[in-house]
């Protein structure tokens, strides 16, 4: 799958899917990624379920709205703790399945809205 986007935007953009992979910008890149308005950083994340503010941390700065977490090919509801760690520096957190978060960052991004991403691998 090819996604096109309008105006270009800064920033890494997730273009498709290739195979279990993100492809990002015109490469295809590790199965799980960091995502900030000026980059994209490899992640080994831990199980959604054990998910920490810390974990996410390097997404984190500059201080985004929120973050959209892409739990694998299924939604997982990450902890409340988590959400609560977030809440407190003031960063919402919208939580789907990887495939739509993947494309709801180039809609939100092309928005110009100042968002981070951690993205599960697809098949996860």
């Amino acid at each position: 799958m090819r996604m096109q986007r309008g105006q270009p935007v800064d920033g890494p953009l997730i273009r498709g899917f290739a195979g279990n992979a993100f492809r990002l910008d015109d490469v295809t890149v590790a199965p799980a990624l960091l995502l900030t308005i000026s980059q994209a950083l490899d992640w080994t994340p831990p199980p959604v379920t054990a998910l920490t503010v810390e974990a996410l941390e390097p997404a984190l700065t500059p201080t985004p709205e929120f973050i959209l977490i892409g739990t694998g090919a299924t939604l997982v509801r990450p902890p409340q703790s988590l959400v609560r760690a977030l809440d407190a520096r003031g960063i919402g957190l919208e939580a789907m399945d990887s495939r739509a978060a993947a494309r709801a960052w180039g809609v939100l991004r092309d928005e110009g809205r100042q968002v981070a991403a951690a993205l599960y691998p697809l098949d996860a």
